[in-house]
């Protein structure tokens, strides 16, 4: 899988690190020497990591605009240091991550590792994956009801039930994981649900090797697409 990054920097010596540590950590490298410019950029493009050189003039000014202007660049600010006496507040920043300079590549790799498995994380947590498997649902008064699973979350599912399903009453949910051995069981509650038989559904209580189970079949499904 790989993520996208941009670095914004004159240094290119230092560019030129990064971009090799990147590059082992399959993410696409975008250089911008102008922070306005990298502002317009990631206000009209998806970019999962940012870089930015605290050396650089404008870099303040780059902050305050990200923060106030660019919400929606859903970003992991990683900030390069000039130094201890030229390190900024993290929090004024926005920066989750932060190593100083000249680059240590074993401190960049370490720090680029986290932010990376961050942003992974992020993404997996939210993924819906789209598949067709029967799922059966539990009420309480144990009354058992066949659905249609529509997508799967680590945090929950769709289904498709016939009319006349009291979503209310549900409180368990199984299914089994296509491909493998495994099924899951899950205490669950009803998140929402509409006139056509769609219910979306939050897991409320689920074993934890079985949620690991899941979580690495969705991860499985993610990066093989």
């Amino acid at each position: 899988m790989t993520l996208s990054s941009m670095v914004v920097s004159r240094d290119w010596q230092e560019v030129s690190v990064l971009e090799c540590i990147l590059g082992g950590l399959h993410m696409d490298v975008a250089v911008e020497s102008e922070p306005q410019r990298a502002l317009a950029r990631l206000t009209s493009c998806k970019i999962d990591a940012l870089i930015v050189d605290c050396d650089l003039n404008g870099t303040g000014q780059f902050f305050r605009e990200l923060q106030r202007e660019a919400p929606r660049a859903k970003t992991v600010p990683l900030v390069i240091m000039g130094g201890p006496q030229g390190r900024p507040d993290m929090e004024g920043t926005g920066a989750m991550f932060a190593f100083d300079k000249p680059i240590s590549v074993e401190q960049a790799v370490r720090t680029l590792s986290a932010a990376r498995n961050m942003i992974l994380d992020g993404r997996l947590r939210y993924h819906r994956c789209g598949l067709e498997v029967p799922v059966t649902l539990c009420g309480r008064n144990q009354k058992r009801v066949g659905a249609q699973l529509i997508n799967l979350s680590q945090g929950g599912l769709q289904v498709r039930v016939d009319d006349g399903f009291d979503a209310a009453d549900l409180v368990r949910a199984s299914f089994a994981l296509p491909g493998t051995n495994c099924g899951v069981k899950a205490d669950v509650e009803v998140a929402w649900a509409d006139n056509r038989g769609n219910v979306g559904i939050r897991f409320v209580k689920i074993a934890s090797q079985m949620e690991h189970t899941l979580r690495v079949w969705l991860a499985q499904q993610y990066f093989a697409n």
